[in-house]
């Protein structure tokens, strides 16, 4: 006879359960990976929260744009524009510009998900952001293979995070006055700080964050509205021509 701890094991290692347990560890694991860069965006979605209240969205708007828009540099701008009651135009104009990147980040994933279900490539898309990009990478990169679960995972950890995070911006902007000028606004760059420092690895990967980064800072002086796009392609164009010695 079996005895229970026999029962145990058999239930452990079945070809039922199996399966479930691999997905639990991913999913756990996605959730570990990303929680880091979820946790650091917290300022951000609160100042998002508390500057949409202050330039005269209801509450059910502002949290409205953070779930259905998800998008929190381009919720920024559009509320920074909306503030200053700039045209829609500029809305579009704006948020497309921001939000061009994700062009890369989907050419990148393309290859991945193009065999996937249609609901699956719609979840992947909707959660797509630069901190559940990143983490994704670096399961790819590690395991050598694409997991849809642990991005879909990671992206809902994150969506959760920012939009818990908006709802405390809600709240604080309505009893904290200035808010905005607490400096909340850093995290938006200490997020990218920490997403880039652990990719770069050789020499054409930093060759390609210093001249970004650096054309971004003067573009930006001269050329404001094309800044971004223009900084990335140049230092995309100046990592894939750095030699790499072998």
């Amino acid at each position: 006879m079996l005895n229970e701890t026999d029962v145990a094991c058999n239930l452990v290692t079945s070809p039922i359960t199996s399966p479930i347990i691999s997905d639990v560890k991913t999913i756990n694991r996605a959730v570990l990976d990303i929680m880091p860069l979820a946790l650091a965006t917290v300022p951000w979605g609160i100042l998002c929260g508390s500057l949409a209240i202050k330039i005269g969205l209801t509450a059910i708007q502002t949290q409205l744009m953070s779930l259905l828009v998800f998008a929190g540099a381009a919720q920024l701008a559009s509320i920074t524009i909306l503030g200053a009651a700039g045209a829609i135009s500029s809305i579009f104009s704006s948020t497309f510009v921001i939000s061009s990147r994700h062009l890369l980040y989907s050419a990148v994933f393309r290859e991945h998900v193009r065999q996937r279900s249609f609901l699956s490539r719609c979840c992947i898309a909707f959660f797509l952001t630069d901190e559940m990009f990143a983490v994704t990478c670096a399961y790819i990169e590690k395991h050598k293979t694409f997991s849809a679960l642990y991005a879909i995972s990671a992206g809902i950890t994150f969506y959760v995070v920012w939009n818990v995070s908006t709802f405390a911006g809600i709240v604080a902007g309505q009893y904290i006055p200035n808010l905005e000028n607490l400096g909340l606004e850093f995290a938006i760059a200490a997020t990218f700080i920490a997403i880039v420092i652990p990719s770069i690895k050789d020499p054409s990967i930093l060759i390609a964050v210093l001249v970004s980064g650096f054309s971004a800072l003067v573009l930006s002086i001269y050329i404001p509205d094309s800044a971004l796009i223009i900084a990335t392609i140049t230092g995309m164009l100046a990592g894939y021509f750095t030699p790499i010695k072998e």
